[in-house]
């Protein structure tokens, strides 16, 4: 079985970044998933751009409404309720039907994105957790250098989750297009799915991989 890519942008939309990742993606005939900030919904135009991308086919999840703390640490308890759930609220219909919601935490994975009350919140909402396997940096200076830890990543594993974001990917869109291209020379299958061992809730159950994230385990 060929090595397989999952990409996923977060923290968007942004206007002005997410018109060019949505270009790229076209144009290569690729399928993504974007997990979006819930306030940045408010404005009419960054709306517009997350109805655009799931009219081109790509899925639409949750990550946060305000991409705030990491509502692993002692204030989560009292924001996870709203961070979860008033998102979903502004994602409506965009949101994909498997509930997808990305927890944030600076790129690494921890009991520090998610304290226990929100396990409980998200497996009592049905909600699908996606992580990821590799977060290459494309938001640490010198922002291009994300595609060499990005490779690595991806000769390592057997089905990469790759995290990038609209607002630092758009300025250097041509290093996406040197990667995909290095991806594709390997022979790696670009899906829009996830791996199990990426899903420590799917569909409100929670999985033993839930321990990699939270306290709740």
């Amino acid at each position: 079985m060929p090595k397989r890519l999952t990409l996923t942008f977060d923290n968007g939309p942004w206007l002005g970044a997410t018109e060019t990742v949505l270009a790229f993606l076209a144009e290569r005939k690729f399928l993504a998933t974007f997990f979006m900030v819930g306030a940045r919904l408010d404005d009419p135009n960054a709306r517009a751009l997350a109805e655009r991308a799931m009219s081109e086919g790509h899925w639409i999840g949750n990550h946060t409404l305000t991409h705030g703390a990491p509502l692993g640490g002692e204030e989560g308890a009292s924001r996870f309720a709203d961070e979860i759930g008033l998102a979903q609220q502004k994602l409506g219909t965009l949101a994909h039907p498997r509930k997808f919601f990305r927890p944030n935490g600076g790129g690494a994975l921890g009991t520090h994105l998610l304290c226990p009350e929100a396990v409980e919140y998200l497996a009592q909402n049905g909600f699908t957790v996606v992580t990821w396997t590799s977060a290459p940096g494309d938001w640490q200076p010198p922002h291009r250098h994300w595609m060499e830890r990005a490779l690595a990543d991806l000769a390592r594993d057997d089905w990469t989750v790759l995290v990038l974001h609209d607002r630092f990917i758009a300025p250097q869109i041509d290093v996406l297009a040197r990667f995909c291209d290095e991806a594709r020379s390997m022979g790696v299958e670009f899906v829009q799915d996830f791996p199990k061992s990426c899903l420590p809730i799917e569909n409100g159950i929670v999985r033993e991989a839930t321990e990699k994230i939270s306290t709740f385990a």
